[in-house]
């Protein structure tokens, strides 16, 4: 049986072209070296999933994953939940621990170091990482504001009207600024033919939740320099670049972090060209603690969700989701995703046992395992593991012990970490705030034309000809509470799958 198992799980894992190593095979609580686990690198496109319950090595699996795939020039984009993977950017340091898993495994432990460029929502942990209130678009925006239906609805209405106007919405001065001119006076006056009036208490609690976001110092999240996506593929002497999102000083707004995430990569399945079947990927995007982009979520936004999984893997791109456990991610979601790699479940509770039955018959049927009694006995830093061959064949059920990452596991110590911001060319690219015209600038002076015009004749108002016919009219026509939800045809990642393009704002 012990020769039966190496043979399957050699013949099984074997790819002809590059890959990642991943570990050996466990048979019979024995570590069999010659068992060697491989992750075909051609087939990262194809997605997948890594969960098990907290400690159990998920996010030192990632960091194995993530070094190997710099090391054979993939770019990687990750998120750092707690601030402690920028040790990928020092070489680790040799121990008994290290050395004794290598040995088990049949290699030799090699420290090393990756390219790595550390970004931050905040702009406090590293590069700021920003975007335009536009390019996030009024689904995302509303699901970080927790707006309810007809809320959602009037500020689709604001991000469409901004569009058909040219108003650039670049920070929360200016989403504050068109709602206010939307809601009052001429503006009112303008869209009531085409939407219906905006009641003063729908705009007054969006106003409020607007408040909120910059009470809670996000205000900075949104506006220019907004960044790059070109900037995610840089190499670095042949090596793909990690780039982190440090967001462990916004661990308590995981709404935020979680949709920007899903806004990023809306924005890279939108801007990149067909690449066909390469190889490897251009880029593995890895989502951290994937059930917050699922928490809560509309129908309309998971359909998003799962065109942008079945779509991007022709672009070259490959999603990792990592979370504790497969139900967290939507069925049609997991569908997609063909690695698996499954640390320990903990089946303390009765859904917790539920929940293990369920990813057990996910997995392809081994002849060597009790897979469900197996996952409860898994050790820190092992899985079970399937994947697909490069002729997309799920791969032989396995257990796996993993091998260790070649970085420190762990944060860089501050002086190190301050010199890989110091020395970041992208750092001081992303540094400087620009403070372009936009909707803000351009309302104002519109608005203030307008009073002068009233001042001059009471009667302008009232007189003033008919209303230019607005391109609303062959959108929406009925009120907005009723129709906007359904019919504006605005994408749900706003400008990502809608017909605007990225502005060239002119600074103030």
């Amino acid at each position: 049986m012990k020769q039966q198992f190496i043979d399957a799980i050699t013949g099984s894992y074997s790819p002809k072209g590059s890959f990642i190593y991943l570990g050996a095979g466990i048979f019979e609580n024995q570590i069999l070296s010659e068992a060697k686990v491989k992750l075909p690198l051609k087939m990262m496109n194809r997605h997948g999933l890594v969960t098990g319950a907290t400690g159990s090595g998920k996010t030192r699996t990632l960091q194995l994953l993530a070094e190997q795939l710099s090391a054979e020039g993939v770019s990687v984009f990750m998120p750092d939940m707690k601030g402690d993977l920028s040790g990928m950017g020092a070489a680790g340091a040799v121990n008994d621990r290290l050395i004794e898993r290598a040995n088990a495994l049949g290699i030799d432990f090699k420290p090393d170091a990756f390219p790595l460029e550390i970004y931050s929502l905040s702009g406090k942990l590293g590069a700021p990482m920003r975007a335009t209130v536009t390019e996030f678009g009024p689904v995302l925006l509303g699901k970080i504001m927790e707006l309810n239906e007809v809320q959602s609805g009037v500020l689709a209405v604001l991000f469409k009207y901004a569009d058909d106007k040219n108003l650039p919405i670049v920070d929360l001065n200016d989403l504050k600024k068109v709602l206010t001119y939307l809601s009052e006076g001429e503006g009112a006056k303008e869209i009531k033919a085409d939407y219906g009036k905006i009641s003063s208490s729908t705009a007054g609690t969006i106003l409020r939740k607007i408040v909120v976001l910059e009470q809670q110092g996000l205000s900075q999240l949104f506006g220019e320099k907004s960044f790059d996506i070109e900037d995610l593929f840089e190499r670095v002497d042949g090596r793909g670049v990690i780039s982190l999102l440090n967001i462990s000083d916004v661990q308590n707004q995981p709404a935020l972090f979680s949709t920007f995430m899903l806004s990023l990569l809306a924005e890279i399945y939108q801007k990149l060209p067909e690449a066909g079947d390469l190889d490897k990927p251009k880029l593995i995007f890895f989502l951290d603690e994937a059930h917050l982009l699922f928490k809560d979520a509309p129908k309309a936004f998971l359909d998003q969700i799962d065109q942008v999984i079945r779509l991007i893997r022709s672009k070259g791109v490959g999603i990792f989701f990592c979370t504790q456990l497969a139900q967290d991610v939507p069925p049609n979601v997991l569908s997609q995703l063909g690695n698996r790699i499954h640390h320990v479940i903990r089946a303390f509770t009765p859904n917790d046992v539920k929940a293990l039955k369920e990813t057990v018959k996910s997995f392809p049927h081994s002849s060597f395992y009790d897979i469900e009694k197996q996952f409860t006995q898994l050790g820190t830093g092992q899985a079970f593991i399937t994947v697909l061959n490069e002729k997309g064949i799920p791969t032989e059920t396995v257990v796996t012990h993993l091998a260790p990452p070649a970085s420190v596991m762990g944060p860089l110590d501050q002086s190190e970490y301050k010199k890989l911001l110091d020395n970041s060319d992208l750092n001081k690219k992303y540094q400087e705030a620009i403070d372009p015209e936009s909707a803000y600038e351009m309302l104002t002076e519109k608005m203030e034309v307008q009073q002068e015009k009233a001042q001059e004749s009471k009667s302008s108002s009232r007189t003033s000809g008919r209303k230019e016919k607005s391109t609303f009219d062959e959108v929406l026509s009925s009120p907005v509470a009723k129709q906007v939800g359904r019919e504006v045809v605005r994408g749900i990642f706003g400008m990502l799958f809608g017909s605007t393009p990225r502005r060239s704002y002119r600074r103030r």
